[in-house]
């Protein structure tokens, strides 16, 4: 051994990293025996095994509290968002009639967002409810009233904006139909009195004598209340959304036009702050040229 203070060899220090991994005398591994490996182990795996159960019991009484159909809390805006289709990569209806290809992206999109709503489909999969009246289906205690059934939306509703009647819904004519949605909503009863909530479109000031003639399907430009409430995705499987379809019949070529939709309802309340753009309302550009570029 040195001697305190002189420096130790690279052999010495060897043989004390050795003796440290493996003590023949005292039998130790890494400073401790084999009884002292088994205390420490042993503790450390009840330990770890008393965790994974509080954690397994946390989240069983946390389960037993979820409903699967509903959610237990719902930080629910006053005011639902609503969204335009077609929608593509902007909130912006931008061609030019003269070029097919400008358009064809918008009407294959309504197609495609149509579908489900083909009379046939809503025939088959929903009901034909009583108009201006909640379509209510509520639980028998605790038996659940589930699949609940959801009204019919037929396309034909949208008439000359259905792509039916115009295969190419006025894009080729320079009349292009925009479709209206209001966004999901839990539970929600968003009229009363008989009083559906309804549609209005307008144009900023400066280009309100742009937008010219707008005419909205169905005629009354309402979501009837017999689409409400709404019970959830997983209770409500086939549920259709209402729409409202907005036709511009003569508005200015060659120009931008700034429109914003809003819902109009004696329940639901006004948007508070312009930093919620979708809260009631939509807005979007559209601008129609006749041209060639």
């Amino acid at each position: 051994m040195a001697k305190d203070g002189e420096k130790k060899t690279c052999g010495q220090v060897m043989d004390e990293w050795k003796e440290f991994l493996w003590n023949p005398r005292t039998h130790e591994f890494l400073g401790r025996t084999a009884s002292s490996w088994g205390l420490i182990l042993l503790f450390y795996l009840i330990f770890y095994i008393f965790l994974a159960g509080m954690f397994v019991l946390t989240m069983y009484v946390m389960l037993l509290t979820l409903d699967e159909y509903n959610p237990t809390y719902q930080d629910r805006l006053a005011t639902p968002g609503m969204m335009i289709r077609p929608k593509l990569e902007s909130l912006e209806i931008i061609y030019n009639i003269e070029n097919t290809e400008s358009w064809d992206k918008y009407v294959q999109a309504l197609d495609t967002f149509l579908t489900p709503y083909n009379n046939s489909q809503q025939v088959m999969n929903n009901k034909e409810c009583t108009p201006d009246r909640y379509f209510v289906q509520e639980d028998s205690g605790e038996i659940r009233n589930n699949p609940k059934r959801s009204c019919q939306f037929n396309r034909t509703m949208l008439e000359e904006c259905s792509g039916i009647i115009d295969r190419d819904y006025g894009y080729r004519a320079g009349k292009p139909c925009i479709l209206i949605k209001l966004n999901r909503v839990i539970g929600m009863l968003p009229g009363k009195d008989g009083k559906s909530p309804y549609v209005t479109c307008g144009a900023k000031k400066e280009d309100a004598a742009n937008m010219g003639t707008l005419v909205y399907y169905p005629p009354n430009a309402t979501f009837n209340l017999m689409y409400f409430p709404y019970y959830g995705k997983r209770a409500q499987v086939n549920y259709t959304q209402p729409l409202v379809a907005v036709k511009f019949m003569n508005a200015t070529y060659n120009t931008d036009i700034n429109v914003e939709c809003k819902i109009n309802s004696n329940t639901i309340a006004e948007p508070q702050s312009d930093r919620d753009k979708f809260a009631g309302r939509v807005s979007f550009k559209l601008r129609i040229n006749e041209a060639k570029n």
